[in-house]
């Protein structure tokens, strides 16, 4: 005879002892179950795979932005008309009244080849005062050999990265000769300019790309070398709030200075961060499947012990436990495993990501082969930076999943006949 059903409050101590319980294997099973274990497994692993790729996609994105950014400034200013800044100091003194703007410092840009007894390599000039060289910290907290003391002062000497060192073979003391296509104009055409510089001090910004192929002069050389008399090519202005480089550069307009044009970061740089944010979306809704094919694991469990366990089931209706306290028992024993799951997977990324670099050289050394290759990445170390954000929206999607999945087989678990579930028994 069944006994009347006795509706429980939700999720009674009752309800979480057989839920823990069915949690537990056959004593030849081990502790957790077979299938627990590789539910388990399942939502720690996908959700651990998806916080480490979406923080190396973060961490790639933040330093390629600040080394991009600690050498070429927020906002380029040109003229409309292509020419030379002659009076550049008295733009620069306009352009910093501009709210929000830090500093203007005038360069001059151009191509050159550098050569030595060993090997010659195009490289990039970039001719700028002490004071304007003082303004990044990317170059003048990374000097590695040598020093940049008296950088106005040095007409022969240059600062080159350390990967141009390596290319070109040559310390601090040596000499490298460059040319530049701009030379002095005769009847015949326009002859090479050559000089020969002295390496002063060596940086290394940690972006390969920079370190190969940046040379650093002092302002008044880069002016007699490229043959800009008094003049400049452009001024690199520094705002406070380069997410908000557009009110800057609104503030600039409404200086009134006629014929200038303003190219931001995100303007000279719009392919480059529009490819990584797309690329890293896409990561995130690929990987996410993971978490779904887990949450896929966790409904095939419960299934297959809500069929195991159909007698257990039969006898707890026949003693008075409701359907509602039956959905709940499944319930509990499935989001368990993945409310666990996730954080332990949560613990796993943390950890992982804290160490990603060490991990990566470990993993090096062990397989004897180069998996972040400077040349290909840029970057010399393996970055990761846990957006706490993009982590919350992971750990919020698995446990929604997870109590999701749990759901059917909990209400398939709650239907159950207890006369068709102990009419064999």
């Amino acid at each position: 005879m069944t006994a009347p059903a006795v509706d429980t409050r939700p999720f009674a101590p009752f309800e979480w002892l057989l839920a823990m319980r069915y949690l537990r294997a056959r004593r030849k099973e081990g502790f957790i179950s077979v299938i627990a274990g590789f539910s388990f497994a399942g939502i720690l692993l996908g959700v651990a795979t998806l916080i480490i790729v979406m923080a190396v996609m973060n961490g790639f994105r933040k330093e390629l932005f600040a080394k991009i950014l600690g050498l070429d400034g927020h906002v380029v200013v040109i003229r409309v008309d292509n020419a030379d800044f002659p009076d550049y100091n008295e733009y620069a003194r306009k352009l910093e009244a501009a709210p929000t703007v830090k500093r203007a410092v005038p360069l001059i840009e151009g191509q050159v080849l550098a050569s030595t007894a060993f090997m010659a390599v195009g490289a990039k000039v970039r001719g700028i005062s002490a004071d304007g060289l003082s303004a990044l910290p990317l170059i003048t907290n990374n000097v590695k050999l040598g020093t940049l003391e008296g950088f106005d002062d040095r007409t022969d000497s240059i600062a080159v990265g350390i990967g141009f060192m390596r290319l070109l073979r040559v310390n601090v003391g040596d000499s490298v000769t460059l040319t530049s296509p701009r030379g002095a104009r005769t009847p015949f055409g326009t002859v090479p300019r050559t000089k020969t510089y002295k390496v002063a001090a060596m940086f290394e910004m940690g972006m390969s790309e920079f370190d190969r192929s940046m040379i650093f002069m002092p302002l008044a050389e880069a002016q007699r070398f490229f043959d800009k008399g008094d003049a400049v090519d452009v001024l690199e202005v520094t705002v406070e709030d380069p997410e908000s480089v557009e009110k800057s550069v609104a503030a600039m307009r409404e200086l009134g200075i006629p014929a200038l044009r303003f190219v931001d970061w995100r303007e000279r740089n719009s392919s480059f961060f529009s490819v990584l944010q797309v690329e890293r979306n896409m990561m995130f809704i690929i990987l996410s499947i993971i978490i779904v094919v887990a949450a896929f694991n966790i409904i095939s469990g419960l299934i297959m012990l809500v069929k195991d366990k159909g007698r257990e089931i039969g006898i707890l209706r026949t003693m008075g436990a409701t359907q509602g306290a039956i959905l709940r028992v499944f319930l509990i024993t499935g989001a368990s495993i993945g409310v666990v799951g996730t954080l332990a997977g949560t613990l796993f990324a943390v950890l992982f990501c804290w160490r990603i670099d060490d991990i990566r050289r470990f993993v090096a050394w062990l397989t004897d082969t180069n998996i972040f290759n400077p040349d290909i990445y840029y970057l010399t170390k393996l970055p990761a930076d846990l957006n706490w954000q993009t982590t919350g929206i992971i750990v919020a999607l698995a446990l929604v999943l997870s109590v999701l999945a749990t759901l059917y087989p909990s209400w398939r678990a709650s239907r159950l006949d207890p006369v068709e579930a102990l009419r064999y028994e």
